[in-house]
């Protein structure tokens, strides 16, 4: 059972999603949310940090973050994985600890 990393503060406001990647070990998992979703938008500023860490880890996007913010499926990088609320509550149970980065 890996760590799920929990990151909600977008790229343009904090290193979370930088630091978190250096952090990361196979079999983790991360989830963007709040304003961590633009992280997943194509040529965001850790997009290629990001495609790099879908080799040994699941990145997945709160898919009504994205909407509430105007990003289509369309617009985020490829490998990501939506998830709804409920996909949320998935992934913390089935991943143990929980860290948040902000």
């Amino acid at each position: 059972m890996g760590v799920l990393h929990l990151v909600n503060r977008s790229p343009g406001q904090s290193t979370a999603l930088s630091c978190c990647l250096q952090r990361v070990r196979p079999g983790d998992a991360i989830l963007l949310l709040e304003g961590g979703v633009y992280a997943a938008f194509k040529g965001s500023s850790v997009a290629p940090s990001l495609l790099e860490s879908l080799a040994d880890v699941t990145v997945h996007a709160l898919a009504p973050d994205l909407a509430l913010r105007g990003i289509a499926q369309q617009d985020i990088l490829t490998g990501i994985v939506l998830v709804d609320y409920e996909g949320f509550v998935g992934l913390s149970i089935s991943h143990s600890p929980i860290i948040s980065w902000s």
